[in-house]
């Protein structure tokens, strides 16, 4: 990163979920910090170098967050690489990007949790930082050095979209990483009943599709409660989908386990009726589920039982995406729309603005040990500017990853990212 200008945010409604205030005032960032954020900084007179920004209008917080996202550098660059998902990352307000270990090789040597962070320092424009896997080759079978890949820089141990179907294996990897004070992120989903292509469902059963019971992700959540029970190592579930999920995750956290959660945002924005159609951008792992449950999952995010919305972004072109609905791959592109798509339920009454904020910001930087989602002095100057009330419809055209697989391909969106700003430098300004 560059040395940048002192910026005077002024005239802003500045939100910090990490403090709760939520006032209008104004953020000064200076030598790659916040030095205040408060009301009157302006009034008391402008620091001598620094640019003014008019935020008259916008929303002033911490940049976001994103804790699960599919970059392919090393080995899928067609599909995505650190530079284009870093830019994506940034016109989407996400200042802090953390890619899973599912490239090729996997990221399951500490030489690799390097390889990336090198990369990121001199490609990305946001701050990126991996996760490493939990077994060697996401096979399941072997547990990897989890003590070494932290020490490397990893900040959590996950099998991406695999689950370690293997109990003993888990349970291993949970007692060591408690040794470690690491965040074992688990995939939750039996793959011996997740082969189909849909909630499965009436629903399924009209479009002709085969189906994906919730049990394939209830009965791995439910053992690997106990597991942690045992273990008593750190665990977050990576993407919960039904409404069964939460009342196990609801009674292990009032039994007070060491278990946080996240929802996608694809999961809290469509439902299964979404697919209709058979519109393969909607075909995602673990499925959509019916809108009972994407209900539940919004409630759950309100009250925080939910703690991170994730973007879940997995992009993939057009060879694997434009195919019959069965025979498509699953995933679907996020960072680039994971506010605006997030703002969708704030305008909607179903989130307060700061509750979703947390979950895309605070909360993720928590769990994962991170220096970022604050605006107390002294944090890191990666900001975001956002006008929560702007219109716009998503145009394929301008999207920065080099993927296309979107499901809101020409949706009207309201709420979009005006400058993104790390370590106090303007890395997205939209024109």
């Amino acid at each position: 990163m560059r040395n940048p200008r002192p910026l005077l945010l002024t005239n802003a409604r500045v939100i910090d979920p990490a403090r709760g205030s939520d006032f209008h005032g104004d953020v000064f960032l200076a030598e790659g910090v916040v030095k205040d954020a408060a009301t009157g900084l302006a009034a008391a007179g402008i620091p001598e170098g620094a640019e003014v920004i008019d935020c008259r209008g916008c929303i002033v917080a911490p940049g976001l967050v994103d804790m699960r996202a599919f970059v392919g550098e090393p080995g899928f660059e067609h599909l995505e690489t650190l530079a284009s998902a870093s830019h994506a990352a940034a016109a989407g307000g996400v200042t802090t990007l953390v890619c899973q270990p599912d490239t090729a090789p996997v990221v399951d040597e500490p030489a690799m949790v390097d390889f990336i962070m090198r990369r990121a320092r001199d490609t990305a424009v946001v701050r990126i930082h991996p996760m490493a896997s939990i077994t060697k080759g996401l096979k399941g079978e072997e547990m990897t050095e989890m003590g070494l890949l932290k020490a490397a820089g990893a900040v959590a141990f996950t099998d991406a979209h695999r689950s370690v179907m293997n109990a003993r294996v888990l349970r291993r990897a949970l007692a060591y990483a408690r040794d470690f004070d690491a965040l074992i992120v688990h995939h939750t989903e039996d793959v011996t009943l997740s082969g189909g292509d849909m909630n499965q469902g009436e629903f399924a059963s009209r479009l002709g599709l085969s189906g994906v019971p919730k049990s394939a992700e209830t009965i791995i959540l439910e053992r690997d409660v106990r597991l942690v029970g045992d273990a008593r190592g750190r665990y977050h579930a990576a993407a919960l989908t039904c409404a069964e999920s939460l009342e196990v995750l609801q009674r292990a956290k009032e039994a007070g386990l060491p278990i946080t959660a996240s929802a996608t945002i694809n999961h809290l924005s469509f439902n299964e009726l979404d697919i209709a159609g058979y519109r393969s951008y909607f075909k995602v792992r673990p499925p959509l589920r019916a809108d009972a449950d994407r209900q539940a999952l919004i409630q759950a995010v309100a009250s925080g039982l939910i703690d991170v919305v994730v973007s879940d972004h997995t992009p993939q072109d057009v060879e694997g995406k434009r195919l019959p609905f069965s025979e498509a791959e699953h995933g679907a592109i996020g960072i680039e729309t994971l506010l605006s798509a997030g703002l969708r339920l704030v305008h909607a009454g179903a989130l307060d603005l700061i509750t979703l904020l947390r979950a895309l910001s605070t909360r993720p930087a928590e769990l994962l040990g991170l220096d970022a989602g604050s605006l107390r002095p002294g944090a890191p100057a990666d900001v975001i500017i956002f006008d929560p009330d702007l219109p716009y419809v998503l145009d394929l055209t301008t999207l920065k990853s080099r993927s296309r697989n979107t499901p809101f391909d020409d949706a009207r969106m309201t709420g979009r990212v005006l400058r993104t700003i790390v370590a106090g430098d303007v890395v997205y300004h939209y024109a």
